[in-house]
């Protein structure tokens, strides 16, 4: 398995992913909000790869002030192998030599498997804040 950055090539591979692989779906899975966020940080939405197969992403956004990790979705018949692990190990390195000193991850609570996900990895729920979300363009 290898982890990189995504380039222009990947978005309709990552958008079929992400229809594939998760019961979620923003307003902003589409062409141009994958290509607006690789214009901003190219660095930021991590891929992980095999034999030339999309097995997973995350998006790895760091903004000089905090870190955040956030669309960690694996293919369905890539779970269970180490991918989610290893692209937020990934992550984790490069928040670190951005100088991050602390990141958060955007989950979904009602998914029960991807809170013990995130615990597992040593992510502990902060219950004194909330996320807030308004769409500002539509």
């Amino acid at each position: 398995m290898r982890i990189r950055s995504a380039g222009e090539q990947d978005v309709e591979p990552i958008l079929a992913l992400w229809l594939d692989g998760t019961s979620v779906v923003s307003h902003t899975d589409d062409p141009e909000g994958i290509r607006t966020l690789l214009a901003r940080d190219p660095a930021a939405l991590l891929l992980a790869e095999e034999d030339g197969r999309l097995l997973g992403t995350l998006i790895a956004a760091w903004d000089g002030w905090r870190a955040s990790m956030y669309r960690l979705v694996v293919a369905p018949g890539a779970r269970r192998r180490g991918v989610a692990s290893a692209l937020v190990r990934h992550a984790e390195e490069r928040f670190r030599a951005e100088g991050a000193r602390r990141v958060s991850a955007n989950v979904i609570f009602d998914h029960a498997a991807a809170v013990g996900f995130w615990e597992a990895m040593g992510y502990r729920h902060e219950s004194s804040m909330g996320r807030f979300v308004k769409a500002i363009q539509v």
